[in-house]
């Protein structure tokens, strides 16, 4: 412990809103893990969930920004050769920070990662994604 906090980003596919996927969410609060699926197991996920790890989270993003995230337990094995990114059912939201969509896994250093927005705070208090979306294309965030 005590190295730099490792993260991955991903799209967060088939959501057309944050109060979509929030509510998605909430049915998984209090349950086991929540596994997610992929073909390929993240070359660094040992910074990430490894034994010295600082506790990583998996970011989504929606909209061309970083809106939630979700803590990363851990990593399993999958049915069929693939592999289980292990997450907190929780889903923690953040102050929207701008993000390319991506294919594939994106690493997201400590010092770059959003704030967590704070507890029992309400959606409207995050920046709307389209203006964000706007504002990243003027460049003037």
């Amino acid at each position: 412990m005590g190295g730099v906090t490792l993260h991955l980003t991903k799209v967060a596919f088939g959501v057309d809103s944050l109060e979509n996927f929030v509510e998605r969410w909430r049915g998984r609060e209090g349950s086991p893990p929540y596994e997610l699926t992929t073909r390929y197991q993240p070359k660094r996920h040992e910074e990430i969930a490894g034994p010295n790890a600082d506790g990583g989270s998996l970011y989504w993003i929606l909209k061309h920004q970083l809106v939630a995230r979700s803590p990363i337990l851990g990593f399993g094995d999958a049915e069929g050769g693939r592999v289980a990114i292990l997450l907190h059912p929780k889903l923690v939201l953040v102050h929207g920070r701008p993000k390319r969509a991506h294919q594939g896994w994106r690493y997201l250093e400590g010092g770059d990662a959003p704030v967590d927005l704070a507890e029992g705070a309400e959606l409207d208090e995050a920046m709307p994604a389209g203006l964000i979306g706007k504002l990243s294309a003027l460049a003037l965030i």
